[in-house]
């Protein structure tokens, strides 16, 4: 993987920053996508990561970014936002969790999938839950569920119309101990991201269009 080029987003802490670190000790040049630019330099310093300013949720931000970057090998769409409450109670959650979850992981792959086609790799990971999976009820607080569902079809959906070469996949990191998460959590960080640095590493025979964790396929 050496010589990589992967951005993941909402890495400034818990699960992305995990990801970013296990892409570097694998040797890609890492992008730590975060809304804090001043944090995300503190936090990339400490493995040479690079930041950049990152707000999936303004399309501005995100042409601003891609801009900044330029092509990447690997996306990582990880960022996420966890309301609370009913699903039809408060319609600004559902807007923010389907512009968070959605919407940037959908234009952030309209713009780095080009290259990635023209250059005949890419490995696009989207962050998913099962609490997007019908298999498990789409569950899970407000829109929380209901944006992550979206984002299995729009992995599905992408999958279709890219290359072989240029994978998409989804994964569930299962309950890890993040600010989301909480401390009560089975699992830590580390453990969430191992099967996200897995499939944005895969090799040219690995799977597409599939939903994973622990590295094994997982029910829609």
């Amino acid at each position: 993987m050496s010589g990589r080029r992967a951005l993941v987003t909402g890495a400034n802490r818990g699960i992305g920053l995990a990801i970013a670190k296990g892409l570097a000790v694998m040797d890609c040049h890492v992008f730590l996508g975060a809304r804090d630019l001043t944090v995300a330099k503190k936090v990339a310093h400490a493995f040479d990561a690079q930041a950049v300013e990152l707000d999936v949720s303004n399309q501005d931000s995100i042409s601003r970014a891609v801009d900044a970057i330029g092509t990447v090998d690997i996306l990582v769409n990880n960022a996420g936002v966890l309301g609370s409450g009913n699903l039809l109670d408060d319609p600004e959650d559902f807007e923010r969790s389907m512009s968070v979850m959605v919407h940037g992981p959908y234009r952030l792959m309209h713009l780095l999938a080009p290259a990635m086609v023209r250059n005949r790799y890419g490995r696009i990971v989207n962050v998913s839950s099962g609490w997007g999976a019908f298999s498990d009820g789409v569950s899970g607080p407000a829109a929380y569920g209901v944006a992550k569902a979206a984002l299995n079809a729009l992995t599905v959906a992408s999958a279709r119309t890219l290359p072989e070469n240029v994978k998409v996949n989804a994964m569930c990191p299962g309950w890890v101990r993040t600010r989301m998460g909480g401390a009560a959590a089975t699992r830590s960080p580390e453990e969430g991201a191992d099967t996200a640095i897995w499939l944005a590493t895969l090799d040219q025979d690995g799977p597409t269009g599939g939903f994973f964790r622990d590295r094994k396929r997982f029910d829609w």
